[in-house]
């Protein structure tokens, strides 16, 4: 229930709200509920930040075998945040998370390894680790599409329907807006746009209906007849989508008998035609063997073909081939950018920060332990790092303030990267040094 309302929340109050239902879980020993409320804690998402308990709430949930709260003393002990600095401890806390299947720790590991970042450099472990993280989300992928396919995309290039075209195109991309929203008024209005768009002779809103009916959802019933009605009459018009749409229809026998044959042929109509999905699709039957002979070097191929447009399942076995040197010369390292660049198309939870290239928030105490040690590297860094440390006690301050008034809208000006830029920072500065300066030269008068 909290989480629906938390989902749902537009308003500091309906946050509250949620986080109130999950406090009460919490106490009636809900694990998922302490996991959200311990979060909370360490983000400062519900009331004050309060890091200490954060980490006693993670350290409870991880006796009971949590691997989000291993994953997250993970973090906190490799950064030093709230507990003692130790990078073993971290790694023993990644590992126990991992092994519990917590992708976000898998995904640490993996570039752990990849780098040799505390461990030994090892790419084949890495490369296992990515595994996992790959495997399970391709598999999640494919089986909410119900196909090992994509959701429908827009052609780069608009189609020429009528003097009405540019609102048409228009209309087109909203249909795909309220597509990919799925929430149940904007399917109707998707409806409604791609049947006006059709009726216009659009061949892209033709496919979409028939997407619409091949997928079923809160605005058609799943029906393959309608779905290959609409994918003919787009196909008619020599439309990828619809071609495509067809080749998937007689893949899986949904409204038709099943022909690999005449999938094979849709399929490569489509891909003549740049279709990437249709591209991945005739990889995918030439690597599996659908009804016909395997064949890796056109499976590499189309693979190949699919992803330099994006296709992420292509991406993800084309990772698959260079990992066990099917079809390819074997290549740990491209294995691994493979599975990297998958993950980043489906954008995997937090990717940048497991990647190694972000973190995942603003965090005023992990931000003064790293200025620390720049300090320490150098003492040429000591005025950089002074007025750094300046800046960042200024926002925190500021922060502090927003908070005990973020029912009112008065010190809204306080947001200074909004009200003056994001380089504030340089106009204060700006304004200290000539102040430091007359005051010297007072001093010295």
């Amino acid at each position: 229930m909290g989480i629906k309302v938390l989902q749902q929340s537009k308003s500091q109050k309906q946050k509250e709200e949620a986080y109130l239902l999950f406090a009460k879980a919490a106490d009636m020993g809900n694990l998922k509920a302490m996991e959200k409320m311990a979060d909370a804690l360490l983000f400062g998402n519900f009331g004050v930040q309060n890091i200490t308990a954060a980490i006693q709430l993670y350290e409870s949930l991880a006796k009971e075998g949590s691997c989000k709260a291993q994953n997250a003393l993970g973090f906190l002990s490799s950064y030093g945040i709230g507990m003692e600095y130790d990078q073993a401890k971290a790694l023993i806390y990644y590992t126990f998370g991992s092994a519990g299947g917590n992708m976000m720790s898998q995904m640490i590991l993996g570039y752990r390894y990849l780098s040799g970042i505390n461990v030994l450099q090892n790419c084949e472990v890495a490369l296992s680790y990515y595994k996992k993280v790959a495997d399970y989300i391709a598999d999640t992928f494919e089986k909410s599409e119900g196909v090992p396919v994509e959701k429908v995309r827009l052609t780069e290039r608009p189609e020429n329907l009528s003097s009405n075209s540019e609102i048409l195109d228009w209309d087109i991309y909203q249909y795909y807006k309220f597509l990919a929203e799925r929430g149940d008024v904007q399917i109707q209005k998707a409806l409604h746009y791609f049947l006006k768009a059709a009726k216009a002779g659009s061949a892209n809103a033709m496919a979409f209906i028939g997407k619409m009916y091949l997928e079923g959802n809160a605005a058609v019933p799943q029906n393959n007849a309608t779905a290959f009605k609409y994918f003919s009459m787009a196909a008619s018009k020599g439309n990828a989508i619809g071609l495509h749409g067809l080749g998937l229809l007689y893949f899986h026998g949904k409204g038709v008998p099943l022909n690999y044959a005449e999938a094979l042929k849709y399929f490569q109509k489509a891909a003549e035609k740049g279709w990437p999905d249709a591209q991945f699709q005739l990889g995918f039957m030439y690597y599996s063997g659908s009804g016909i002979w395997k064949d890796y070097k056109l499976a590499f191929k189309y693979f190949y073909l699919a992803s330099q447009s994006g296709q992420p399942l292509a991406i993800y076995y084309l990772a698959k081939m260079y990992a066990t040197g099917t079809g390819v010369v074997r290549s740990c390292r491209t294995a691994v950018e493979k599975r990297l660049t998958f993950l980043k198309k489906r954008r995997c939870i937090q990717w940048r920060f497991s990647y190694g290239i972000e973190l995942p928030f603003k965090d005023i105490h992990l931000a003064r332990r790293l200025y620390d040690m720049a300090a320490q590297t150098s003492p040429d860094a000591h005025i950089p790092v002074l007025f750094a440390v300046m800046k960042l006690e200024t926002t925190h301050l500021l922060r502090d303030i927003l908070f005990f008034n973020q029912f009112t809208t008065r010190w809204n000006w306080l947001k200074l990267d909004n009200t003056i830029g994001p380089h504030w920072d340089l106009f204060v500065i700006g304004l200290i040094v000539p102040g430091l300066i007359l005051l010297l030269r007072n001093h010295h008068g």
